[in-house]
């Protein structure tokens, strides 16, 4: 995939305000990702006071504020990287923008736009999984749903009582392929937290996911 076009420069006065108070905001953005990553599949309310930039999700924008610090590299897709969002981060974490998914621990994907191959990032190793790509994805909805739902998608792992059913909207046609690899990877491999606009869904590399055999059959 090609890299991501550079960061526009952008005028410090007129990126909009972190959390009002950053200990306080950080802490429960925190607490949310904790939550959502403990429970797959379960739709987590992310309540902040931010000023997020105007493209990617908020939701998506205030956990990344969260989670970044100066140690951490940032890749942003090509939407993201057109627009203020990574000199936003940049200015509040102090986190370093890269232009190569593959040398990235957290990646920001907007809405629409093409992910890169999970295989391709970061994926740690197995004296330290902890080295691998956190990929934060803006998708349009995520709704909780029957099992037997249409376009269901299957989640079965640790966190999860026998079976969690979601709906997702946005994920790429061969997800399950991908997903499959890198579930098998383990302690290896990527972790995934979906974004829509005020929510998160955490889908950690320990999780299966399937589509629904009624969502196969309609494919």
């Amino acid at each position: 995939m090609s890299a991501a076009p550079m960061t526009p420069v952008t005028p410090l006065a007129s990126l909009g305000a972190g959390f009002s108070n950053e200990a306080f905001g950080s802490q429960a953005v925190f607490r949310a990702v904790l939550q959502a990553l403990s429970h797959p599949g379960r739709t987590v309310a992310v309540e902040h006071d931010a000023q997020t930039p105007a493209v990617g999700h908020a939701a998506s924008a205030a956990v990344l504020l969260a989670l970044l610090d100066s140690d951490c590299t940032l890749w942003l897709s090509p939407r993201l990287a057109a627009s203020d969002a990574g000199a936003w981060l940049r200015f509040h974490t102090g986190c370093t923008l890269v232009s190569d998914p593959t040398q990235a621990r957290f990646l920001w994907l907007a809405q629409g736009d093409e992910w890169p191959t999970l295989g391709s990032l970061a994926l740690g190793t197995d004296v330290y999984p902890d080295q691998s790509a956190t990929c934060v994805v803006d998708i349009p909805r995520a709704t909780v749903t029957a099992a037997d739902a249409i376009d269901a998608w299957q989640l079965r792992g640790p966190g999860i009582q026998e079976m969690a059913a979601l709906q997702v909207d946005g994920l790429p046609d061969d997800f399950e392929t991908q997903w499959s690899a890198n579930h098998a990877a383990f302690p290896r491999g990527v972790d995934l937290l979906l974004g829509t606009p005020g929510h998160i869904v955490g889908l950690p590399r320990t999780t299966r996911a399937t589509r629904s055999a009624a969502a196969l059959q309609e494919a």
